[in-house]
């Protein structure tokens, strides 16, 4: 699938680039597939530390490709095939959804640097990683309204957690599109850069140079602190701290701190 994704990794840091520039990396059906491959792919990759996502040329993702509104607006693609079948992960994704969560199931912290357009699936494709880093003139858009549909690729479940739900329904409702400073505001984006790749490579280097069972602890809190309760919260919080103390990783960075030096972890 090297014609859709493309992987660099270096140092711990996976570099995902999304190469199908003469498109502005629309979705189509390889594209979803090399999304869910190398998203798999990662999730037991020995090394890797931290992920950057990102897309070559003009965009991000310009969402979904144009040759299946084409085939909706002839009625060649009627109904939703393939969206309800009983062949879900065990997160509960249909494929494409999967595209999307595979980077949420990640082990490690995934930062998405996004430039140019990230509209309907592009847009919930950056929200599946855990950081945005964002240009202040790029386009996003909960685009689905546009063609007559509702987003579907995991957004509901992803925009509930970053803004308010009037928003989430406002931007659903009328898909227009707003800029990274506006993103940010909302609650969207992480940051706003003039490089996101560049500054997201070097947060993933620094990410990747930390003890990464603490890193992976970390997000596993992060994860089930949106939806526990707070006894459950807790009692992960004394688990995974209980789990970290004393361990050889927990131990270097310790030394690594006092002697003033960059730690060395083993995976």
């Amino acid at each position: 699938m090297e014609d859709r994704i493309q992987v660099t990794i270096e140092n711990g840091v996976a570099d995902v680039r999304l190469v199908r520039t003469d498109k502005m990396n629309a979705l189509d059906d390889r594209m979803f597939q090399a999304l869910v491959d190398t998203g798999e792919r990662l999730k037991t990759e020995k090394g890797v530390r931290a992920i950057v996502l990102s897309g070559d040329g003009r965009a991000f993702c310009a969402g979904l490709d144009m040759g299946n509104f084409a085939k909706m607006a002839s009625g060649e693609r009627r109904g939703g095939a393939g969206l309800l079948t009983p062949e879900r992960t065990a997160g509960g994704s249909n494929h494409a959804q999967h595209a999307v969560m595979v980077w949420r199931e990640q082990t490690v912290p995934v930062i998405a640097a996004i430039h140019g357009v990230a509209f309907g699936g592009g847009f919930q494709l950056a929200l599946g990683a855990d950081i945005r880093f964002v240009t202040p003139d790029v386009r996003m858009a909960v685009l689905e309204i546009k063609w007559g549909l509702v987003p579907d690729m995991a957004g509901l479940v992803l925009m509930k957690r970053l803004v308010r739900d009037d928003v989430a329904r406002e931007l659903t409702f009328t898909g227009r599109i707003f800029n990274g400073e506006e993103a940010h505001r909302l609650g969207f984006a992480t940051r706003v850069c003039a490089d996101p790749r560049a500054e997201a490579l070097a947060l993933a280097a620094d990410i990747a140079s930390k003890n990464p069972e603490a890193i992976r602890a970390g997000k596993r809190l992060l994860d089930m602190a949106a939806d526990a309760d707070q006894h459950a919260i807790l009692l992960a919080e004394s688990r995974e701290q209980g789990a970290l103390i004393g361990s050889p990783n927990q131990v270097e960075a310790v030394k690594a701190a006092m002697e003033n030096r960059p730690g060395v972890y083993a995976d």
